[in-house]
């Protein structure tokens, strides 16, 4: 049976069991699907948003690209070497969050329980809803829809009566695409997931399941709470649950940013204080300026540092009071700084962030890192 043709039961089982009717949207490909809307000679060719530099990093890899093996957060030399033909563009943030305003101002036309996972990807709860519209599918498309017309940009999106599946569902029939999971269907759909489908199982969850002979959501249902709790800790629980189809996590409209950082990787390693002292500088005024424009203030600052040997090492701080200027933000991360001198090899990567805000305005919690 097809996605919408699942609709209808999605929405009787909801109304009578008490179910949340769950969306999550997906923008396919979202930063180099901007690059190719706004130039035309991208169009049809493999494009990675990110630097081209030896130490670069793919951000983000147009389907064109991804066909050829090319993944966001893959080293950009490895991704050269996969596709020749790579087209590289530099990354406009200002752009996507311009396009981001847009988006989320759709989502905002259907419920205000709405919450952002990053630029490109955020639930909504449509249970009750401003249209009052009964079929949560028929709100997917209309939202699917209603980009596309206004953004000329692809969504995908899934639809369930919790936040697990809905994620889940949002990719099976990407790009572009729409996919309910039911509630009668929940659980034998989890049954025969691979567990590194699973989100919120990571690659070394995913490696250490395996070694336990976990590798689908029926191998991870045959395990007591017990034995999860025993294995995983504090996540034990949730695999537990989400192997049975159950997540009882609200929508949450209020998240909060717990931190906002930023970070480069160097073209050739460093050895000197005072060229690491240059290199952290435009990191810590990107982070101000982020604060400042929307009066956040924390209390917390980590220095985060990566070698050349791919070690990395953090180093924080936290003072009395709400760090009030860019200077005093200086100043800590030039502490942090001194305590990582002198090296014995050479730094490839630096970061600073800033954290425990305390008591500030509710954020959407966009993007946890703000990368050069």
């Amino acid at each position: 049976m097809g996605a919408c043709g699942v609709s209808a039961a999605v929405e009787n089982a909801g109304q009578s069991t008490g179910r949340r009717k769950i969306i999550h949207i997906d923008m396919d490909a979202f930063y180099a699907s901007v690059e190719q809307r706004d130039n035309p000679e991208l169009r049809g060719k493999p494009v990675a948003v990110g630097s081209a530099r030896e130490r670069g990093v793919v951000a983000a890899a147009s389907y064109e690209a991804r066909k050829f093996g090319v993944r966001s957060a893959m080293p950009s030399i490895t991704a050269k070497r996969k596709c020749p033909e790579l087209i590289f563009v530099p990354p406009r943030f200002d752009a996507y969050r311009a396009v981001s305003q847009e988006i989320h101002a759709i989502f905002a036309e259907h419920t205000p329980l709405i919450e952002p996972l990053s630029l490109d990807e955020a639930y909504l709860d449509v249970t009750d809803n401003l249209q009052g519209i009964p079929v949560a599918t028929t709100i997917a498309e209309m939202i699917r829809a209603k980009i596309r017309a206004e953004t000329d940009l692809t969504a995908s999106a899934g639809v369930s009566y919790n936040k697990f599946l809905a994620k889940i569902a949002s990719g099976q029939n990407k790009p572009d695409g729409l996919f309910v999971i039911t509630p009668k269907m929940g659980p034998g759909f989890v049954e025969a997931l691979p567990v590194r489908k699973f989100h919120g199982v990571g690659p070394a969850t995913a490696d250490k399941m395996g070694r336990l002979g976990i590798e689908t959501g029926g191998d991870l249902r045959a395990q007591s709470l017990a034995f999860l709790q025993e294995k995983f800790g504090k996540s034990g629980p949730y695999y537990y649950w989400i192997a049975r189809g159950i997540d009882e996590r609200p929508v949450r409209a209020d998240r909060e940013r717990k931190s906002v950082g930023a970070e480069d990787t160097f073209a050739t390693d460093l050895f000197d204080v005072e060229s690491v002292r240059g290199e952290l500088r435009p990191l810590i005024e990107k982070v101000w300026r982020y604060c400042d424009e929307r009066s956040i203030r924390g209390r917390t600052v980590t220095l985060k540092v990566k070698f050349a040997d791919f070690q990395q090492i953090t180093r924080s701080r936290t003072i009395a009071g709400p760090i009030e200027a860019e200077e005093d933000l200086a100043t800590v991360s030039g502490v942090l700084l001194d305590q990582v001198f002198p090296v014995t090899k050479g730094i490839r990567l630096l970061g600073v962030t800033i954290s425990n805000f305390g008591e500030m305005r509710s954020e959407p919690d966009r993007q946890m890192s703000l990368t050069i």
